[in-house]
């Protein structure tokens, strides 16, 4: 027996042994890529949950912003209604009038008039 002939020998036995290698690998990863029970499904799995908690993220996110917008313009509102009793509660305690600004507007509204 020649070195030619050994080397194919081995050559052919190395070719049999990748061809089983590359089956098997070939058969494991159709199974993981089966998109009922392997990696394929829970990628798709994953995916849809990706695209549902994303349209919950921005709906949580403008309720949010639109909680934050309506206690700031209570907060707002408290400030002035608490800025108003301070003035009522100043005037009340030096024993002086309302305003003459306070007067003319109740005057107006008594009269019925808008200007």
């Amino acid at each position: 027996m020649t070195i030619a002939q050994v080397l194919q020998i081995a050559l052919i036995a190395f070719t049999i042994g990748l061809s089983g290698f590359c089956f098997t690998l070939a058969r494991r990863l159709r199974k993981l890529n089966d998109l009922e029970s392997g990696l394929g499904g829970a990628i798709a799995v994953m995916t849809s949950e990706i695209g549902r908690l994303e349209k919950s993220i921005l709906l949580a996110k403008a309720e949010a912003t639109s909680a934050t917008q309506a206690l700031s313009d209570e907060i707002e509102r408290a400030k002035q209604e608490r800025a108003f009793w301070m003035l009522q509660q100043k005037f009340a305690e030096s024993g002086q009038a309302r305003p003459a600004r306070l007067q003319r507007r109740r005057r107006r509204e008594g009269m019925g008039c808008d200007a």
